[in-house]
């Protein structure tokens, strides 16, 4: 099997009020645990780099660590960049084998957004690669996004059909009260997705694929391992998983999940290096982290996700 686009995936997620899992690779640990859990479970999956991890790991070994997880699994894995921010970074993920791209002109005007998305859109289809973009802003800070909570702003659903009209863009993420990273809200604030706008996005673009971002959710379990190993983590207020699901079984069709991948991991290590100080063999301190980014992959696709054996 090769790497696919997500266009059957997402036309049968919509179909069967699921969503897939787009999650966030950064090295080979993170890669394997995301894609053992999604073989385990028969469940599609995307895995997705931002501008933080090609600059991090390079885009030609996250490519290579990629198509050999297509190579020792038999499930459809779409490889997805996260967070566009021009045609030129898009350009090079189409041209060195991403099967999907995102262009977030969402800081854009919303003119000078849909023209640089229909720029990437007549690209990636002229390579037979998809494109996802965003309308609204998410408030939060994750890699290279960061966007103030007075800055953040609900996507409005009179434009939607002319954006994705003027654009043919393959689908579009909103902004619904979702937050990039792994602290959403204020103490005593009380998560709160805009079903509203959701369902009202859903009439306007029947069948279109809808994405969230900023959809972590962060177990606070996970937090006191960091913080009772020396961390310094504050209480972090996530989206509830409940609410996820239920996105899921609307036109939601792409749920993004890093942060509790990357707290699963951090916990992991934490723990294993403050019981086993003297050991310095970097396997035995990152096999039980790509335990804990498995654990927490396959929970989500059987929690949240709702993609268990939909591959």
């Amino acid at each position: 099997m090769s790497l696919v686009t997500t266009t059957e995936m997402f036309k049968k997620a919509y179909e069967g009020g699921y969503a897939i899992g787009a999650f966030n690779v950064n090295n080979m640990e993170i890669v394997q645990g995301i894609t053992e859990a999604a073989s385990e479970l028969k469940a599609p999956v995307i895995l997705q780099v931002s501008a933080g991890a090609r600059k991090y790991a390079n885009h030609t070994y996250l490519v290579k660590l990629v198509e050999a997880a297509v190579h020792e699994t038999d499930i459809p894995i779409a490889l997805h960049l996260d967070h566009g921010a021009d045609f030129d970074i898009c350009k090079a993920c189409i041209d060195g084998g991403f099967t999907s791209v995102m262009i977030d002109g969402s800081s854009r005007s919303f003119e000078e957004n849909i023209e640089v998305t229909r720029k990437v859109v007549e690209y990636a289809h002229d390579h037979g690669v998809v494109v996802e973009a965003e309308l609204g802003k998410l408030a939060g800070i994750e890699d290279a996004v960061n966007v103030s909570d007075e800055d953040a702003q609900f996507t409005n659903p009179n434009e939607v059909e002319e954006f994705v009209t003027k654009t043919g863009v393959d689908s579009l993420a909103i902004a619904i009260g979702t937050s990039h990273g792994a602290y959403k809200f204020k103490p005593g604030q009380k998560p709160q997705l805009r079903f509203d706008i959701l369902e009202e996005v859903g009439k306007r673009l029947p069948g279109f694929p809808i994405v969230l971002h900023g959809a972590s959710s962060v177990p606070q379990d996970l937090v006191k391992v960091i913080n009772q190993y020396g961390g310094a983590m504050p209480d972090a207020i996530g989206i509830p998983e409940d609410m996820l699901r239920k996105a899921a079984t609307m036109a939601v069709c792409k749920i993004n999940i890093d942060s509790d991948v990357r707290v699963a991991m951090t916990a992991a290590i934490r723990k294993y290096m403050a019981e086993n100080p003297s050991h310095f063999d970097p396997r035995q301190y990152l096999a039980p982290a790509r335990t804990a980014v498995k654990d927490m992959v396959s929970h989500k696709i059987q929690e949240v996700l709702g993609c268990a054996g939909k591959a």
